[in-house]
């Protein structure tokens, strides 16, 4: 019988409640007119302490209007919940080392899981329970994860001296089946919507491999070096940035690409003004992508349709990769990082009146 999210409840281990007396930090709302297109736009996060979103393949935006983000204003990072309407967050967990891209939210938003140090662990958003589903082997540490849509599978990046592996957690049993071992870096975990298998990256090149280990291979994907890779919205293609070699001396434009892993078909979807990182809407017909230009460091949208860019502020990033930007669930707003104006925080705009809404 396949175990069930109730199933998984029955293992939560109730925690003192000393360690629940997080109380809720004031709003760090400031809106402001951005400079390039006067779009107003709201920092939601304090500059002073840095602020970071869940990596680009979980998720940390709720439909039910609240954030699941990184913060240190303690001294270390802690995961915290911020009401979307109101500014307001609450600090969730009490961590040894907690890796900020690790967090994100369960099936139903009614819990998370994350990486501390060496422990996968899964919490109520309450904060009131917490479990540890799985300890990585003695002599590696935890860097990355990534879960299931379901929430039954946890894909988890294990590095030690040099050496990567990625092993496959369930998150009922905390039973693992090592995916992957090297000597090369292994990141960007994600698993497959609607399928058992898990997109990785290995050195400058995107991977696929199934839930059993099995058919662990290099995709074929255009020549050039290969960026962010993010699997499509219903799992049956890959979305890529394609960095093309320089020709004659001159730089070629980032491109957005396409790939069909069951048939190899690979397509451009468009050019781009330099993409380092991007979001799309429910459907992948809008992409926000935040450009890596040192003269135009822009988020932008990119409608597929008509394969055209609108500028919709600045990012000023020190480094731009750290953008990320991503859609609410509905697409009516586009969130992004920066530390333009200090350590890194998080911002969020209104594109109501440029991006249709979807069900989210």
């Amino acid at each position: 019988m396949k175990p069930t999210r109730r199933d998984a409840a029955r293992f939560l281990l109730s925690i003192p409640a000393s360690r629940l007396a997080f109380g809720a930090t004031p709003p760090a709302l400031f809106r402001y007119a951005d400079p390039a297109t006067e779009f107003p736009i709201t920092r939601l996060t304090d500059p002073e302490h840095a602020s970071v979103p869940a990596a680009f393949y979980n998720r940390g935006i709720s439909k039910h209007n609240f954030m699941l983000y990184a913060g240190d204003a303690t001294g270390r990072f802690e995961a915290l919940r911020m009401d979307l309407k109101t500014g307001q967050s609450r600090q969730l967990t009490e961590a040894e080392k907690l890796h900020p891209g690790s967090l994100t939210l369960l099936p139903e938003d009614r819990g998370f899981c994350y990486l501390d140090g060496d422990r996968v662990m899964e919490a109520a958003m309450s904060g009131a329970r917490v479990r540890e589903v799985y300890r990585v082997s003695s002599g590696f540490e935890g860097s990355m994860l990534s879960v299931a849509e379901d929430g039954l599978y946890a894909a988890v990046v294990e590095r030690k001296s040099g050496r990567s592996r990625l092993q496959l957690v369930n998150m009922l049993k905390g039973s693992v089946v090592k995916l992957a071992e090297c000597d090369e870096e292994i990141r960007d975990p994600i698993t497959r919507p609607k399928r058992a298998s898990v997109l990785y990256r290995r050195d400058n090149a995107a991977w696929l491999v199934n839930y059993d280990g099995t058919h662990d291979s290099r995709l074929k994907l255009a020549e050039g070096e290969t960026g962010q890779v993010e699997w499509g919205p219903d799992g049956r293609t890959i979305l890529y940035l394609n960095y093309p070699a320089e020709v004659a001396g001159r730089g070629q434009r980032h491109n957005l690409r396409e790939f069909t892993p069951d048939t190899n078909d690979d397509k451009l979807v468009a050019t781009t003004t330099q993409f380092v990182g991007f979001g799309y809407n429910a459907d992948a017909s809008v992409f926000v992508g935040a450009s890596g230009s040192k003269a135009s460091p822009y988020v932008l949208l990119l409608v597929r349709a008509v394969k055209r860019e609108l500028t919709l502020a600045e990012h000023k990033a020190s480094d731009p990769k750290i953008v990320a930007p991503w859609f609410s669930p509905n697409s009516q707003r586009v969130f992004f990082s920066s530390d333009r104006h200090g350590k890194q925080a998080i911002y969020v705009m209104s594109v109501e009146k440029l991006v249709d809404p979807t069900e989210g």
